[in-house]
């Protein structure tokens, strides 16, 4: 299963309270307070997302973060570079990629586009449309045989 870290799940979260309020500036306390996430996880995600580029922190009195863009310019995959690092499904996937197979496989191309086509997915779905409870979900079967179920069900 290909899945994303808590701690990204995390990021989400934080960016969408700074995102709907961002005319403030916001303590780290205040947010672990207001999304129910711990002070330390909420430390450490605010720090990944200022070297990210996504937030701008501010100390003093009248300090804290705040989204270093508006939400409709940050995306999905933003998000995921700021905490996790580059979208790569498989070693020969990733630019930086180090696979000693890669040359013999046969199937390194593949994964390519698989992971071009997931790259640009998460360009397009922003932080804007993340924190709207009216973003249209789309559902994908898991395997084949789940689709078949959906239209004979409908």
């Amino acid at each position: 299963m290909l899945r994303l870290s808590k701690l990204t799940d995390y990021a989400t979260v934080v960016l969408a309270h700074l995102a709907r309020h961002p005319e403030m500036r916001h303590s780290a306390a205040d947010v672990a307070q207001r999304t129910g996430l711990g002070s330390p996880t909420v430390s450490k995600v605010l720090k990944a997302l200022a070297r990210g580029g996504l937030v701008t922190s501010t100390r003093g009195a009248a300090g804290g973060y705040a989204l270093a863009r508006h939400a409709t310019d940050i995306s999905a995959a933003d998000i995921i570079d700021a905490i996790e690092g580059p979208v790569a499904v498989t070693e020969c996937s990733h630019e930086d990629g180090d696979c000693s197979l890669e040359s013999i496989c046969g199937v390194g191309q593949g994964w390519q586009k698989i992971n071009n086509v997931i790259r640009n997915t998460l360009t397009e779905i922003t932080l804007d449309e993340l924190i709207r409870p009216e973003f249209p979900l789309r559902w994908f079967p898991s395997r084949p045989e789940a689709n078949d179920d959906r239209q004979q069900d409908a």
